[in-house]
């Protein structure tokens, strides 16, 4: 059975199985425990029946600590076990798997947000973010994961993407270019959107001066006192000249940086296997916590 006492001393295991390093687990730990206990508070406050015993008796939870509780969440998000196989991992049952990890989410979400580490989520909210990026060099790209085939005739037609062969789900993702730190997500969307179409809703503004780099999947896409940088598409029937083809490399050496930041994003397997939950909005949920777990492991690299 995984704990925290067993594996606190193993780094490398560590790692794989939560995706932090121990630094940033020690460090995210504080946030956490306010998170659970603001959690508490909120829930107490809601009951309709006066408390008859006081909060914690009873019989102790295979998640005993919260360092346990913190390296439960951790691991569903790293490796997006079953719930059976989560459950088996931790001495519980899958009903209990299901219950702890719909209510430590949240709590997760909670302690990235305390820690500033969450994408911003609307236009004004990402403006504010963006104005105090040094440099103002961004990069922005649309990110695809995949779903089960929905059960709906129309949801299977708007959720099919025809660039991935698959049913998925979308989000448009803004990064910082010198950090690699993703710094807005876009909403959950259909699979089938096409990534301007998307970008267009979400009316994204950036602040004066910025520089943008984009794919040719944004074409046509301009925002205002913004220099963009867009791969030039071949003509049809012609060939790019020597210029363009170098220009277009330099172009896309600066845009990888956000496929490491996608990539960072997805090392946590539930932003990357076929999304199995079915709790509304939960999907929006994960993905915008895989983001805060990305970037506060940015603040933790691994030690040479």
């Amino acid at each position: 059975m995984f704990s925290y006492a067993k594996i606190k001393n193993k780094p490398r295991v560590f790692r794989c199985l939560t995706g932090l390093t121990l630094p940033a687990f020690l460090h995210l730990l504080p946030a956490f425990t306010r998170a659970y206990e603001q959690a508490l508070d909120q829930q107490e406050a809601r009951r309709q029946i006066p408390r008859q015993r006081r909060r914690g008796g009873g019989r102790k939870s295979a998640l005993a600590t919260m360092e346990d509780k913190l390296v439960f969440i951790l691991v569903y998000f790293r490796l997006y076990p079953l719930q059976e196989v989560q459950g088996f991992l931790f001495g519980l049952g899958q009903p209990q798997a299901n219950e702890w990890i719909h209510r430590l989410t949240p709590v997760l979400n909670a302690a990235l947000g305390y820690e500033k580490q969450l994408p911003a989520r609307g236009a004004a909210d990402l403006e504010q973010v963006l104005t105090r990026c040094p440099g103002l060099e961004f990069i922005i790209d649309g990110v695809e994961r995949p779903i089960q085939r929905p059960k709906d005739p129309q949801r299977q037609r708007e959720c099919y993407s025809g660039k991935k062969k698959h049913h998925t789900v979308k989000n448009i993702v803004v990064s910082d270019k010198r950090t690699k730190k993703v710094k807005g997500l876009g909403r959950t969307q259909v699979g089938k959107k096409h990534d301007k179409a998307a970008t267009d809703e979400e009316e994204y503004r950036f602040p004066p001066g910025s520089q943008l780099w984009k794919d040719t999947g944004f074409q046509g896409y301009e925002p205002e006192q913004t220099t963009t940088h867009q791969p030039k598409k071949k003509p049809r029937g012609g060939e790019l000249t020597p210029s363009e083809k170098a220009q277009n490399q330099a172009i896309s050496s600066v845009r990888i940086r956000v496929e490491h930041s996608i990539g960072g994003v997805k090392v946590y397997h539930i932003t990357h296997d076929v999304y199995r939950n079915h709790r509304q909005n939960f999907d929006d949920l994960l993905m915008e916590t895989a983001c805060g777990l990305h970037n506060l492991r940015l603040d933790y690299p691994l030690a040479a």
